[in-house]
């Protein structure tokens, strides 16, 4: 993951290994739990629209990255809140041992069955990966389930969607979005149930999974990232200095717990079925 632990950027690496972010991510996991990594407490339906940043929900990373194939470190001057969004920024400014600083947020809660949206605007750049995801592993004394949108900006015309369970990807799937990622806020929303899981850009539905071997079981920390390459080429696109900072903004996130009513107007939760 990234966030804390290195996820799913991990399971590219090689095809998917996980063994180099443990260690390297087991500090900032540490901090996130406040050392209690067998915290099991999932979190409530909530709605946020980043006025400022509640501690109490979102832990920051800085000062770590999640391996080799990061090309840089999370920093916390990478992460504000202004003007009712929240802004992820990826600019060379070293850090560390890298030469390039990013953003992360991390829920301090976990959440299990439910809707999960954000609205958000992402940058352009090859090599770099502006995500929204959930993410549980072995950090955490959990197995590795996880949920993503990703938008590879090297091309933000499409998201990335994809579902991991014990560590195994589900054949993540290219989706369009209407009018580019990169151009206008654009609403992203999963829904997660026992028996399918479901991913919707701008209300649309694009992708199901309902095979029970690929659903995701075990509840997750909700996350928001902003991050570069050097190595994973093939995926992202070749890094390039963008020679300026590039940002993604998220202008509201929300969890709606199955069986609980919409909590906004455009919420995915208020039209299923």
């Amino acid at each position: 993951m990234n966030a804390n632990v290195t996820h799913h950027a991990a399971g590219r690496i090689g095809r998917r290994s996980w063994g180099l972010r443990l260690s390297v991510a087991l500090a900032g996991l540490l901090a996130a739990s406040g050392g209690a990594l067998a915290q099991d407490a999932t979190g409530k339906s909530f709605v946020e629209t980043f006025d400022t940043l509640s501690g109490s929900r979102w832990f920051v990373s800085d000062g770590w990255d999640n391996g080799k194939h990061q090309n840089c470190t999370w920093s916390k001057e990478q992460v504000k809140v202004a003007d009712g969004n929240l802004t992820l920024s990826f600019e060379k400014k070293p850090l560390k041992n890298r030469d390039y600083s990013c953003g992360e947020v991390q829920t301090k809660q976990r959440f299990s069955y439910g809707i999960y949206e954000a609205r958000m605007k992402s940058g352009t750049g090859s090599g770099l990966n502006a995500a929204f995801f959930t993410y549980i592993g072995p950090v955490h004394k959990q197995p590795h389930d996880e949920i993503d949108f990703e938008v590879l900006t090297k091309d933000p015309s499409k998201v990335q969607v994809n579902a991991y369970v014990g560590g195994k990807s589900n054949d993540e799937k290219l989706v369009d979005v209407p009018g580019g990622a990169d151009q206008a806020f654009n609403d992203y929303a999963f829904v997660w149930e026992k028996e399918r899981l479901r991913w919707y850009v701008n209300g649309q539905l694009v992708h199901e999974v309902t095979e029970p071997s690929q659903l995701p079981s075990h509840p997750q920390k909700i996350f928001f990232s902003l991050w570069g390459t050097d190595t994973l080429r093939e995926w992202m696109g070749a890094f390039s200095d963008p020679g300026k900072p590039v940002t993604m903004a998220v202008d509201r996130v929300a969890f709606t717990a199955l069986g609980e009513p919409c909590q906004f107007e455009e919420s995915v939760a208020c039209t299923l079925q």
